[in-house]
């Protein structure tokens, strides 16, 4: 039996193992048919790795029987459903819920993955933005939201009430000279040919 039962701090958990081997676990399952707890907890890590296309499937693969017993099942779809519309204050309120202990920190993981990706998007996206709607981006109150904000190295300016994001640093590729070019062409050529 994999990881039913978390461990107590977040940063000591592998994610992505512990995704890996509930995938493994629910292809093992007798009948077909895995845990509640091993459904709940691959749907919640897909999310967390903003995996989209295979929460779906999952949720499609999920028993009715488990989904009607579990409904944990249903609130993690919830969070699920609103990530896909990309509702942030419905993502949020969704994640308020009561979870259980074998769900509690891949979702509290959850949040935390998507404030990160709220800030980015606005990083990206804005050049400034209103101190409240940015507020609802990260699903926080006023005050924390502003304190993140600076805490990023972003300007808030207290008298227009709006918040300057610094745009993300660029890594740009490596430019290739000529020859470099044509060699990868050739073996691009190349591979077709053979």
């Amino acid at each position: 039996m994999v990881y039913l039962k978390m461990a107590k701090d977040n940063q000591n958990v592998d994610y992505k193992k512990l995704q890996a081997d509930l995938e493994q676990q629910e292809l093992e399952s007798a009948g077909g048919v895995a845990s509640a707890q091993v459904y709940n907890q691959l749907l919640a890590l897909y999310l967390l790795h903003n995996d989209m296309c295979n929460a779906k499937f999952l949720w499609k693969r999920i028993p009715q029987t488990v989904k009607s017993a579990s409904p944990e099942t249903l609130q993690i779809w919830a969070v699920g459903q609103k990530l896909w519309l990309r509702d942030y204050p419905g993502i949020y309120e969704a994640l308020k819920k009561e979870w259980s202990e074998n769900t509690t920190q891949i979702m509290e993981a959850l949040k935390a993955a998507t404030r990160e990706r709220a800030k980015t998007l606005v990083s990206k996206a804005y050049s400034s933005i209103d101190a409240e709607d940015f507020a609802v981006f990260m699903g926080m109150p006023l005050t924390e939201a502003i304190q993140a904000a600076i805490q990023e190295g972003w300007t808030y300016d207290s008298s227009t009430k709006y918040i300057k994001p610094k745009k993300p640093v660029s890594v740009k590729d490596p430019e290739l000279l000529s020859e470099q070019q044509m060699s990868v062409l050739t073996d691009y050529v190349s591979f077709l040919e053979a």
